[in-house]
């Protein structure tokens, strides 16, 4: 498994190119924003975009959907259908947080409307890139149609916001429950093993068993009686 890693806009967000070497068969996963470079790579090397693979539908995960699917038309766009909203509602999402319509573009954030989603994500599902296979997991609680993918072979998974590394996803933007979150992380994350690596949608990778020993909100150091994670 080739896995390279770009961080991107002023959210400082993980978007990969993750591609089977021997077949030549790539998907990006969240492409935060408009990259050369990460077009660039897939072109050079003479691979195949498959698809544009979707975590989840905030602007930092789907900014730059548009741009790869101008750069490669045959590539699909998949999100799970409860994030929907979200990712259509993209051009407002800024204004939503509350940022000035005049500082949108200075900030990279002045999104035009995305292209169609070619389908939807389903739990369980098994998706192949060449030898890869990815196994999807819905896992809402960040936002209500998060999903994780994992490769049980190279025992890595892609989480998204769901789960960082000492830290969870947020739970206080629209669509987000705390308690569904550690549910989802406990049943489709924890699960795998703890030799599983995580790679998260911001921050380095960690592993399914660092987290599960010292991630305050996994080993009952943090609860929410106690207080409230932002």
């Amino acid at each position: 498994m080739f896995i390279a890693k770009f961080v991107l806009s002023i959210f400082q967000q993980n978007s990969r190119i993750v591609a089977c070497e021997r077949t030549g068969r790539a998907i990006a996963i969240d492409p935060g924003a408009d990259s050369s470079e990460m077009v660039e790579l897939i072109r050079g090397k003479g691979w195949e975009l498959q698809a544009v693979t979707l975590t989840h539908g905030h602007l930092d995960h789907v900014g730059g959907t548009k741009y790869f699917k101008d750069a490669f038309p045959d590539a699909e766009v998949i999100l799970h259908k409860d994030d929907e909203d979200l990712y259509y509602g993209l051009p407002q999402q800024p204004l939503m947080m509350g940022l000035p319509q005049v500082q949108l573009s200075a900030l990279g954030l002045d999104y035009e409307q995305p292209p169609m989603l070619t389908r939807n994500w389903e739990h369980g599902e098994r998706y192949a890139v060449g030898d890869l296979v990815f196994d999807v997991y819905h896992c809402p609680g960040h936002t209500r149609g998060h999903v994780v993918l994992a490769e049980k072979n190279e025992k890595k998974v892609f989480v998204g916001d769901c789960l960082f590394a000492g830290s969870i996803g947020r739970t206080d933007l629209p669509g987000g429950d705390y308690e569904q979150l550690i549910e989802s992380i406990i049943r489709n994350i924890l699960s795998l093993g703890d030799d599983f690596v995580v790679y998260s949608g911001h921050g380095p990778e960690t592993a399914v068993g660092d987290e599960r020993q010292n991630n305050p909100f996994l080993n009952g150091t943090y609860s929410i009686g106690r207080g409230r994670y932002i």
